[in-house]
């Protein structure tokens, strides 16, 4: 300390180291604030390891899908369904009415880095897809596991994103679409790795390839 400055309290040391590792995660890569992310989404060692552990299986028939099979957008809590509590939660300054659509807020999304104040302009994304999971193992669910499926929200299978982003995915996997934004490639990685373990899905060898590329450029 220079003779004559101030004597920091161990509240401000606290508050400057907090701001410094703050500035090092931005410069290291760390993950993007909770606004633009979705929930747990685990380290690398443990999607690495969750990988490691997925059935790898040719994908299979599409025969008998319907997306009315996999219930989405039902209430989560009051007058508040699915897809307005993801956008409640990814937004930011979300404003919301009585019947719980946002009247106001930000969305920053995540696979292509552009923001949007319209809620209209903003798509829910299930990050594996309902087709997706149904040819991974969810033909043979009930119908009340794949409503869980469709709506949950305590993982990272639901991001919102815009609708012109959510639409060019489709219902494609990591082999066949990547994030335009390649610095969302590891966060991609990881919710697809994590929601496929969490819900025991398969996955087909050329799947696997390509969320290992990405997981190997994480750095957190």
């Amino acid at each position: 300390m220079l003779p004559g400055s101030p004597a920091i309290s161990p509240r401000g040391w606290i508050a400057a180291l907090a701001l410094l590792a703050l500035a090092l995660g931005v410069a290291l890569g760390a993950a993007p604030p909770a606004a633009a992310f979705p929930p747990d989404v685990p380290p690398k060692a443990q999607v690495q390891t969750e990988l490691n552990s997925l059935t790898v299986a040719a994908e299979g028939s599409m025969s008998g899908y319907s997306r009315d099979l996999f219930p989405h957008w039902t209430t989560v809590s009051g007058t508040c369904n699915t897809r307005e509590t993801v956008l409640k939660r990814d937004g930011t300054n979300v404003t919301t009415g009585a019947d719980c659509y946002p009247t106001g807020g930000s969305w920053y999304s995540y696979f292509d880095g552009v923001t949007r104040s319209s809620p209209a302009q903003i798509s829910i994304d299930h990050v594996v897809a309902l087709a997706e999971a149904w040819r991974s193992g969810a033909s043979s669910w009930t119908t009340a596991r794949r409503q869980q499926f469709a709506n949950d929200v305590t993982g990272p299978q639901l991001i919102a994103v815009t609708t012109e982003v959510n639409s060019s995915k489709g219902d494609r996997d990591p082999a066949d679409w990547k994030p335009p934004r390649t610095a969302s490639w590891c966060g991609y990685a990881k919710f697809w790795i994590h929601t496929k373990y969490r819900w025991n899905l398969k996955i087909d060898s050329a799947e696997k390839s390509a969320v290992q590329s990405m997981l190997n450029g994480c750095s957190y």
